[in-house]
């Protein structure tokens, strides 16, 4: 097919087929047998052509371009029209070139639909796109791209404009939508008019977005509002110029206002709830030569129907709190934005001061309302900060970690409430639950409740995340070190009727050895699930945690670990799971990480467990789980046994001793001396009561007994709990106090080499080894011994010194 365009010469107008940029063609242009890969139609030229292809709209794109003088000449007021007709059907770009004074700008208005600018990249639904562009001397300003169906009916312009209008191949638009209406001078860059009808959201920005606004210039956006309607000003991306004059500020005059205009900072909230037509304009300053920086703006009005509720306030008392701050925002803020069709909703602390958040600090009373139809959007964050610097002034004080009557009166729904306690290295926290308790949300036990608390400790190096907790379980105590933050997360809407009695307390305590310790104090009936912190990631390297778990009377507890061993290999040191259960004497299970964990075993009074870490050779870290389930206390038969036979050998043993002390009159045995463990050698007294001190008198001397008496350590053994002798680690010999067990010291973690018909050798004697052997072990209930002081006064029954002469002729 053959195409004829024919320009007249007054029309000013040039048509130039190009191909597309960026991609070579074998399809051309035939004019009277020339071929051409370009055509230029001038003005008053006729020209027919063909394309050489069936389908030349994938390589060829006209552009129609139209100068208009309105400075020479008149200006051709009223509609502009789609010119020359009869193009042929390829991707088409109309340009109009207006020149004109700046004394007297133009102005455009959109007829057949309004526009809708969009950001730079973004593409419009049916490919028709409008760009305008402000010409001021030589100078050009983009003022923005626009596609159809939008709010923008009339934009104003300083001096001359440069209009496209970019057109699809397939495209049946036969008007340009717009005219040139009349000129005015309006002493600023730009006027853009925007007509909002009902509830409706836009969003516009500033010209030359994102490169920046011209220097120095002044803008205005005009926004027609239904009388019956509310708008809102949101600014969602916004950039400030390096100023050596003047100030980058926001302006508006809203009819009605008593201060007119009312500037802003671009940072401030901007007006909200303005009821009624107003103008917002954009002043920019002088900028710094050699740093100028970028003015950019990106903001959204929004137009909402008045609320039902809006002059209903509500009181939020925070003049009592301390470092503490309430944000009621809607759900997903800040990351989502609603879309422009989704209503918004608004939190006012005045009728005109409103925002999708708005965050309340202690020590004040606000009078708040909500411009929402929904409440249930909107949600409360809050945090407060409880700190101890000196443990003198915080310890014996004890916090309440519970939500402020001032939130959970609001009808909304609390999203998160997070306490940040803060203290020195040397100061820990405890958090206690009497009543209720806390369960430690594990995937045998999970929580259902409306809310739970989730704990961290957090130091410079590392962070650890203790567990998520919910009421209704059996810990009753975390003592932790570091800064901790517990944050109180909701679920649901039953959290203010559950939450009720919350009984989260707090208060700082001395410094504790290990980093978490956990008093746990199970319902007789309930089988406890307890996991180490850090879950599943396991727990860092060198990091202690203990728990303490209360049996109750007559009750056994039956102690299981979820996995056979502890699943990791150290690089350095070893890791160890302690059990201890807490009487005198009891015997303690150790075991490292290249051993099985203990098998379930039956636990008769409060017991220790503890977990503490290497530094393992990869990335896989120590996470244990264990469980705690109890059962009636059954007399056990060969306890019984045992205290019959022991209270044998003890009669068997007295007679002994009897006849050996009157046999001894006629026969001397050679002395022996011999380690009794019972022996107490301190002497109750002061310091520095003899001359002699501790490591050159004669106090740990073994005392000298006859030889019949070798047997005598059958005395402590003949309660039927005989401890044999091996090799393994007892840290906790004499009285159980309130600390839990440790990891053994490295010189204990050594293996034991022993040969095969000799006797087991000693433990080698480490820095706090020397001398201790003649100390007997403290019994529950003694007080502490000093040095070598005299112990008569105290009815002391201990074997005595050497130096002391023997009242029963034992010793000669």
């Amino acid at each position: 097919a053959s195409f004829t365009i024919s320009l007249r010469k007054a029309d000013n107008t040039t048509v130039t087929i190009k191909s597309r940029p960026g991609l070579s063609t074998s399809c051309r242009i035939r004019v009277k047998n020339v071929i051409w890969s370009e055509l230029k139609i001038q003005p008053g030229q006729n020209v027919t052509f063909a394309f050489s292809c069936s389908t030349p709209q994938k390589y060829f794109i006209t552009e129609i371009q139209k100068n208009i003088d309105c400075v020479s000449g008149p200006c051709p007021f009223g509609d502009v029209h789609l010119y020359p007709p009869g193009l042929p059907r390829l991707n088409r770009t109309y340009i109009w070139d207006v020149k004109a004074s700046t004394k007297a700008g133009l102005e455009l208005k959109f007829t057949t639909s309004w526009l809708r600018q969009i950001e730079p990249g973004e593409t419009c639904p049916d490919s028709i796109s409008y760009n305008i562009n402000s010409s001021i001397d030589k100078a050009t300003v983009n003022i923005g791209t626009f596609c159809r169906n939008g709010s923008v009916s009339r934009v104003k312009l300083l001096g001359g404009v440069v209009m496209s209008l970019r057109l699809p191949w397939h495209s049946p638009l036969t008007t340009s939508g717009f005219n040139i209406a009349n000129r005015a001078s309006i002493k600023r860059l730009c006027i853009i008019e925007s007509i909002l009808k009902g509830e409706s959201s836009i969003t516009l920005m500033s010209p030359n977005y994102p490169l920046g606004f011209p220097e120095d210039e002044l803008m205005t956006w005009q926004f027609v509002i239904p009388p019956n309607m509310r708008a809102s000003v949101f600014f969602h991306n916004y950039s400030l110029s390096n100023c050596e004059r003047k100030e980058e500020r926001v302006e508006y005059y809203i009819p009605g206002s008593p201060s007119n205009p009312e500037v802003f900072k671009l940072s401030d909230s901007q007006p909200a709830n303005i009821a009624g037509s107003f103008n917002m304009s954009l002043q920019g300053c002088d900028q710094d030569a050699q740093n100028p920086g970028v003015l950019r703006l990106l903001f959204r009005v929004v137009v909402q129907h008045p609320q039902v509720d809006e002059n209903v306030t509500h009181l939020v008392d925070l003049s009592k709190e301390k470092n503490m701050t309430v944000t009621i925002h809607s759900e997903g803020w800040p990351s989502h934005v609603p879309l422009m069709s989704d209503p918004i909703c608004l939190i006012c602390k005045d009728p005109r001061t409103c925002d999708r958040a708005l965050t309340l600090t202690s020590g004040a009373v606000y009078r708040i309302s909500f411009l929402c139809k929904d409440l249930s959007q909107l949600r409360i964050t809050a945090e407060k900060g409880i700190g101890c610097m000196d443990i003198r002034w915080c310890q014996g004080k004890v916090y309440s970690l519970s939500v402020p009557k001032a939130i959970t009166q609001l009808p909304i729904r609390l999203y998160k409430f997070i306490w940040n306690l803060l203290a020195t290295d040397l100061i820990n926290v405890e958090v206690t639950s009497p009543s209720l308790k806390l369960q430690q949300h594990v995937p045998e036990q999970r929580c259902n409740t409306s809310y739970s608390y989730g704990i961290v400790s957090a130091t410079p190096e590392t962070e650890l995340n203790v567990g998520v907790f919910c009421p209704g379980g059996s810990i009753e105590k975390i003592q932790m070190r570091n800064n901790i933050t517990i944050s109180l997360k909701t679920f649901g809407k039953g959290f203010i009727n559950e939450s009720i009695p919350q009984d989260l307390k707090m208060s700082f305590v001395p410094h504790i050895k290990d980093e978490c310790i956990f008093t746990v104090s199970p319902n007789p009936k309930a089988k406890v699930y307890l996991q180490t912190p850090n879950w599943p990631y396991g727990l860092p390297p060198y990091v202690s945690v203990s728990w303490f778990v209360a049996v109750p009377s007559g009750q056994t507890a039956r102690l299981g670990f979820s996995g056979d061993r502890m699943g990791l290999a150290c690089e350095t040191g070893r890791a160890y799971v302690n059990v201890k259960e807490e009487i005198p004497g009891a015997e303690e299970v150790v075991r490292r990480e290249d051993e099985l964990l203990p098998p379930p075993r039956d636990m008769r009074h409060h017991f220790w467990v503890n977990v503490s870490n290497c530094k393992p050779v990869d990335k896989t870290q120590l996470a244990l789980q264990f469980w705690v389930a109890f059962a009636d206390k059954q007399i056990d038969l060969g306890i019984i046994l045992a205290v019959v036979a022991g209270a044998g050998v003890l009669t068997a043993i007295g007679l002994t001793v009897f006849c050996v002390k009157k046999k001894k009159k006629k026969t001397q045995n050679p002395m022996v001396g011999v380690y009794n463990a019972n022996v107490n050698t301190q002497m109750p007294g002061k310091k520095g009561l003899f001359r002699k001190g501790r490591q050159n008198n004669e106090s740990h001397v073994y005392a000298v007994i006859d030889d019949a008496m070798v047997y005598g350590h059958l005395l402590k053994e003949s309660n039927g709990s005989v401890a044999p002798e091996v090799d393994v680690y007892r840290p906790f010999d004499g009285p159980m106090g309130s600390l839990p067990p440790s990891p053994p010291p490295l010189s204990f973690r050594k293996d034991i080499k022993r040969s095969s018909n000799t006797e087991e050798e000693p433990l080698p004697l480490t820095d706090t080894d020397q001398d201790t052997y003649t100390f007997a072990h403290q019994k529950s209930g003694q007080s502490e011994d000093n040095g070598d002081a005299n112990k008569k006064d105290k009815g002391d029954t201990s074997v005595p010194l050497l130096e002391n002469k023997e009242q029963d002729g034992l010793v000669e």
